[in-house]
């Protein structure tokens, strides 16, 4: 077990270098010269040069790559021009709306999927399970901003019962849900066909010739081992949904990372992209290592990988 979690942490740990090495490299060798987006139209070349030199640009690459690396570990990834403060810092203010949003749809999500996948597998060939399925392809065939723009046509404006965004109250309501319908299609989908599977498995069979308890076969063995591609699409939609509520957030106005990163693309300002692009590669990578680690609980056999 101890082996095991050493590897997958030290390629946690190569995903996040290679994640800064390629930031590194598309912020010096694409986007423009920073110095000229960031100076007025009609700069003398004396002040293109001084720009050019308080921001390293004029050092060899290898050189500026490593001052990179030192600030990277410090969390220093340049001055927001727009924002006028560190842009690790603009970003960091913003997590906690983005983490209440996904947070909120992840478990809402969650809970509607894995319910109806147990239900469509264990009334296999029945109208329920024709109905939750339809239902579910449905909800992934769905575009998200088409649906979010839905919801909130329909419940924001014509009959008013939610309002259309905002962190207070109810307004997380609506861009929750959105992420939720996804997140819940997706894995009911998966569930099943996974349960389907394992119940025709010869263990199952055995376990119902010795007269086991029909859920204690269905939660104990059956469920248990279902879980384990479930648990890889689940840490996808995790990582996914903590770094990537750009639509939601734009759509809804809500104020996380995903909507501050699209503004500071809008006006290049590209330390803040820095930071945001970091940060969700950090979130991914740390998602999918935790569900690398949930695979040795369980499944045992896992923990044999070498």
């Amino acid at each position: 077990m101890g082996r095991y979690i050493l590897i997958r942490s030290f390629e946690a740990i190569v995903a996040i270098w290679g994640v800064l090495l390629i930031v590194f490299l598309a912020s010096r060798l694409g986007g423009g010269d920073p110095a000229v987006l960031l100076l007025p139209m009609g700069a003398s070349d004396a002040d293109l040069d001084l720009i050019r030199h308080n921001l390293g640009l004029d050092r060899p690459l290898w050189d500026q790559y490593f001052t990179f690396m030192a600030n990277a570990l410090r969390g220093d990834f340049g001055f927001s021009f727009e924002h006028n403060r560190p842009a690790m810092q603009v970003i960091l203010e913003r997590l906690p709306a983005t983490m209440q949003l996904a947070t909120f749809g992840i478990l809402i999500g969650t809970l509607i999927g894995l319910s109806a996948g147990m239900i469509a597998a264990l009334r296999r060939g029945t109208l329920t399970e024709f109905a939750v399925m339809l239902v579910a392809l449905i909800g992934q065939a769905m575009p998200v901003f088409w649906l979010g723009l839905v919801l909130m046509m329909v419940f924001a404006v014509h009959l008013q019962w939610l309002p259309s965004g905002g962190t207070q109250g109810l307004g997380i309501i609506l861009p929750g849900f959105t992420l939720a319908v996804y997140i819940s299609a997706s894995l009911a989908r998966l569930l099943r066909s996974s349960m389907v599977e394992i119940l025709h498995e010869d263990y199952i069979r055995t376990a119902r010739a010795k007269g086991l308890d029909p859920s204690r076969i269905y939660i104990v063995h059956a469920v248990r081992s279902a879980l384990i591609p479930v648990v890889t699409m689940l840490g996808i939609i995790i990582g996914e949904t903590l770094s990537g509520t750009v639509i939601i957030e734009t759509i809804f106005s809500w104020p996380g990372v995903g909507r501050v990163t699209v503004q500071a693309i809008a006006a290049r300002d590209f330390a803040v992209v820095q930071a945001a692009v970091t940060v969700f590669a950090f979130i991914f990578v740390v998602v999918n290592l935790a569900v690398d680690l949930l695979y040795a609980v369980l499944d045992p056999r896992v923990r044999l990988i070498k």
